[in-house]
């Protein structure tokens, strides 16, 4: 049914305002032979390459161009609007006979501290979407018990382009473990994680392990208290050190990135990593708290610890690196070669998988 689905679109390209266009997901997902996706229209007074608010889902637009595209496609910017304007957005792309597609990346809107409107803007979409796709199999069960709706299953591709430089690492000689805390957005508990981390790596190096722990911070933050007691607690722990900075590019981070031995995640709330996937495609294990669902992205390389369980990350850390790689050797550069090679296998099957998925959205739209 599915080759018959895809052999049915052939003879011509279909048009997609995916929400939004811009994203690296949504690229990555999209197979540009046979599929347009139209640019993010930009926002009144917006900056060029800002997307947000999603233009595709105001009245104004719909009324404008609704007609002009094959389907909706709807990743991230929901937050973005009220239920009601979601859906009188819904209403009038199926009323121009449009059909939407949505795909479930956060059943917990990383974004947002509390929930609460968030999830009526889930109650909206989900149930009205006429095609919906999740990244693993633990999110589709909670979709079918929370909207009793089936959500397609299609993980999450690669973000990394097949000609884009993958690297391996510098060797050291201390096994060095990261966190990333960012900008500090709600999603993160970073304090709690770091206080855990300094734990961990204090009785790790009490037992005579050369483990050493680098926090790296941007220098614009969203909670400058915490950044401030991050610095504090950070100073006076033995073999951490912070790494605060400018946002790293994505050449930057993926350097960053591959001298570690663990990469630990500092989640208090969420749903699907995209960390996790281009830690695997470094070949870097990650260690983080059993969120949502992304240890089951890649779980071979995810080992579980709760944040404030100082012993269970030492144990955690220990795993990963016994059974990963150590930046710069040989080992790693063979896994990272390895995994790029599956994932661009990967991709195409997750762009044929996604093309089926707008066949049969079209299907029930007519």
């Amino acid at each position: 049914m599915q080759e018959e689905e895809i052999d049915a679109l052939a003879i011509r390209t279909l048009t997609v305002a995916a929400v939004p266009a811009a994203h690296p997901y949504s690229r990555a997902v999209t197979d540009a032979a046979r599929v347009r996706v139209i640019a993010d229209p930009r926002p009144p007074g917006a900056p060029a390459g800002q997307w947000w608010p999603p233009q595709v889902l105001t009245p104004a637009w719909l009324a404008a161009h609704a007609r002009d595209v094959d389907l909706v496609h709807v990743h991230f910017g929901l937050e973005s609007f009220t239920p009601a304007e979601l859906s009188e957005a819904l209403v009038a792309l199926h009323a121009a006979g449009r059909p939407v597609v949505f795909t479930v990346h956060d059943l917990e809107n990383p974004q947002l501290g509390d929930q609460a409107a968030y999830l009526l803007l889930l109650d909206e979409l989900v149930p009205a979407a006429d095609e919906l796709i999740t990244l693993t199999d633990g999110a589709a069960r909670e979709i079918a018990e929370r909207w009793g709706r089936r959500a397609t299953v299609i993980p999450h591709p690669s973000l990394l382009e097949d000609d884009v430089r993958r690297p391996a690492g510098t060797p050291v000689a201390v096994r060095r473990v990261g966190v990333h805390l960012r900008d500090l957005r709600p999603n993160i508990d970073g304090l709690g994680t770091v206080q855990t981390l300094a734990a961990a790596v204090a009785a790790l190096r009490e037992s005579g392990a050369d483990v050493e722990a680098v926090v790296r911070l941007n220098e614009r933050v969203r909670d400058g208290a915490q950044a401030d007691a991050i610095a504090e607690l950070v100073a006076g722990a033995a073999g951490v050190v912070l790494d605060r900075g400018p946002r790293l590019g994505d050449d930057a981070l993926a350097d960053w990135l591959a001298d570690l031995d663990v990469c630990l995640l500092p989640y208090r709330h969420g749903t699907h990593s995209g960390w996790v996937e281009l830690c695997f495609d470094l070949a870097v294990p990650v260690a983080g708290p059993p969120v949502g669902h992304a240890g089951s992205q890649h779980p071979d390389d995810f080992h579980p610890f709760a944040i404030g369980d100082s012993d269970g990350l030492a144990a955690a850390i220990t795993r990963a690196i016994a059974e990963g790689s150590s930046p710069g050797s040989a080992e790693r550069d063979r896994e990272v070669l390895s995994r790029a090679a599956l994932r661009a296998a990967e991709r195409l099957r997750v762009r044929a998988a996604h093309l089926a998925v707008y066949a049969r959205a079209l299907g029930v739209a007519a």
